[in-house]
């Protein structure tokens, strides 16, 4: 018998309605999925904002330089004669900033994201429509910047894990990522006036304690920054390329002494399709000639950068025919003409190449034929390329066969 009750009131248990939870439970249930509370003191707006006046200046930097990369491979309708072929170094300049300062700002983004994380769990985590919408523009902002600087860091490697083509995403996401800023930044203006310098009135209310610990906190930022750019800038700056260390490409490896992108193997481009090789050269008056036409031509010679969108740069010797002889030869008027370039390579998407007119009537354009003194090899574009001021590298055409005076 007594073996039986609990049995019972087991039964009857189970088989009864659940208890209604009593309001001090359902409270305390609540509680137990709120978010953790920070305690650490450098999780704080004054904090942030010395973050983010560094963050903001390299993201600016990579905005602009990101436009100049942007608008000289992909000019807009009408403007390609109107691109500038001086300065010599401008690319290299401005593309080695724009990587530089890209790599620098993973450091940054990380600390800023820690300053601020507390800040994703406040409770609650919608207090009306303005703080919705103001939380809304921060996710936008942390998610551009991160896919900005994610997908940017694997292109230099030249990675591309993703279905979408890398720059018509990455130039649209970056105007995203410069809006959200700036919208960001009026929205955040009060507490940024307040937090601004050391001086400011929200910063001296702060504990006086914090100020040694943020110290070390933006020494060892800017630590972190200085090393990320010492151990990749070596690719561009060639007085620090025995420091090039975590870069993808060192300027000293490759073929003659330059790193190659893309090998004639990846291409389609095999000695064999160049035993006829001819340079056809289209214009009011038409030519073919030989390579060894071209090189009884008069040569011509010009030292210059070849930058590339990856970052790296290399300062090298070219010699060749200059392509105003050339265009001239085919009775266009090089101050005058632009020029369409087409490559043997199979694929690709820039196998047709535009040149404006800047660049054509520019004397150290060149059809290259020979590097550093050398014959090209085959995969630096053997027989004939194409080698001009101020160009990024993926518009300098390798495995020249057609010119079209236009």
């Amino acid at each position: 018998m007594t073996s039986r009750r609990p049995f019972r009131r087991l039964r009857r248990s189970a088989s009864s309605p659940p208890r209604r939870q009593t309001p001090g439970a359902a409270r305390s249930a609540l509680s137990a999925v709120r978010p953790p509370v920070f305690t650490g003191r450098l999780h704080d707006a004054r904090t942030a904002t010395a973050v983010g006046r560094w963050l903001g200046a390299a993201f600016g930097v990579c905005f602009v330089t990101g436009l100049v990369s942007h608008y000289l491979q992909h000019p807009p309708d009408g403007l390609a004669d109107d691109l500038p072929a001086r300065p010599v170094w401008g690319y290299w300049l401005t593309q080695g900033l724009h990587v530089a300062t890209g790599l620098a700002a993973i450091v940054l983004l990380l600390v800023k994201l820690w300053a601020v994380y507390p800040r994703l769990f406040v409770w609650p985590p919608v207090r009306s429509v303005r703080h919705a919408l103001e939380r809304l523009s921060v996710a936008v902002l942390v998610a551009a910047a991160v896919f900005e600087l994610f997908t940017g860091l694997l292109n230099i490697a030249e990675w591309y894990p993703w279905p979408f083509s890398f720059i018509q995403v990455h130039f649209a996401v970056a105007w995203v990522v410069t809006g959200s800023i700036l919208l960001h930044i009026a929205v955040k203006a009060p507490e940024i006036r307040d937090h601004w310098t050391r001086r400011s009135a929200g910063t001296l209310a702060l504990p006086a304690e914090d100020a040694t610990d943020r110290r070390s906190l933006l020494l060892g930022m800017g630590a972190a920054v200085g090393v990320v750019t010492l151990t990749t800038v070596g690719q561009t700056v060639p007085p620090l390329k025995a420091l090039d260390l975590l870069a993808p490409r060192h300027p000293d490896h490759g073929p003659q002494g330059l790193p190659v992108n893309r090998t004639a193997a990846a291409a389609g481009v095999s000695a064999s399709r160049l035993g006829a090789w001819r340079l056809e050269v289209a214009g009011p008056r038409p030519y073919t000639l030989t390579l060894d036409a071209l090189r009884d031509m008069r040569q011509a010679r010009a030292r210059l950068p070849i930058a590339c969108v990856e970052g790296w740069t290399v300062l090298a010797d070219w010699g060749g025919v200059r392509v105003r002889d050339l265009v001239a030869r085919a009775g266009g008027r090089p101050d005058r003409a632009s020029l369409r370039v087409t490559s043997l390579e199979l694929t690709g998407s820039y196998r047709v190449m535009e040149m404006g007119t800047d660049y054509v009537d520019d004397p150290l354009t060149l059809l290259a034929l020979t590097l550093n003194g050398r014959p090209l090899s085959l995969d630096h574009g053997f027989p004939a390329r194409i080698i001009a001021p101020n160009r990024p590298g993926v518009l300098q055409t390798k495995w020249v066969h057609r010119l079209e005076v236009r």
